[in-house]
């Protein structure tokens, strides 16, 4: 019995990896539904950074960033896939347009260092945790460049407040990295 369920279901790697894309493609818009507006900061917490931590861990940098170029790609073209069902050239000119950049440089660096971090649970946090300080850091200097801020109140308005909330979902990356990293890795 246990030899059906180890049984690929689709041989064709290149085609895991394009419905890998896909699905990252899909779990990142998901993710901007999760939404939790924050009044002292234009920017609200979403479950997307959990998404774009995974999909660098489990499909590489290249393949990573592409899922996250996809994603912007597809709320460029008008489907309402950002955060408030936002979509549009204009919502990337927005608050939010550097975490969206942000996201593919996150992934890219996970996707890029993942294989030295993926020894213990604990570097795994580590090296997500680093690449949500990379996004955050993108998101709050398109902060300060739009808006005309001040570096430190950038740093108030676009770090500080998404830092424990990004701590919890970089274990949670990292748990459901550790349990699947084995499995996924045969698929991809």
């Amino acid at each position: 019995m246990e030899a059906t369920f180890r049984k690929e279901i689709i041989l064709n790697k290149a085609a895991c990896r394009i419905i890998g894309i896909g699905i990252f493609v899909v779990l990142t818009s998901l993710g901007a539904f999760v939404r939790i507006p924050l009044p002292f900061t234009p920017v609200p917490l979403t479950l997307q950074t959990l998404f774009v931590m995974l999909a660098g861990a489990f499909l590489g940098a290249g393949l990573g960033a592409t899922s996250q170029l996809g994603y912007i790609l597809l709320g460029l073209s008008g489907l309402p896939v950002f955060t408030g069902a936002g979509s549009g050239f204009l919502y990337i000119l927005g608050p939010t347009g550097g975490y969206l950049l942000g996201f593919v440089f996150a992934s890219l660096f996970i996707g890029r260092f993942i294989k030295f971090f993926a020894t213990s649970p604990k570097r795994i946090f580590a090296i997500f945790c680093l690449s949500e300080l990379i996004l955050l850091a993108s998101g709050a200097l398109w902060l300060k460049l739009i808006l005309g801020l001040s570096f430190t109140k950038a740093m108030l308005l676009g770090i500080v407040p998404f830092i424990a909330g990004d701590m919890f979902k970089a274990a949670a990356a990292a748990f459901i990295y550790w349990k699947l990293r084995s499995r996924i890795s045969e698929i991809f």
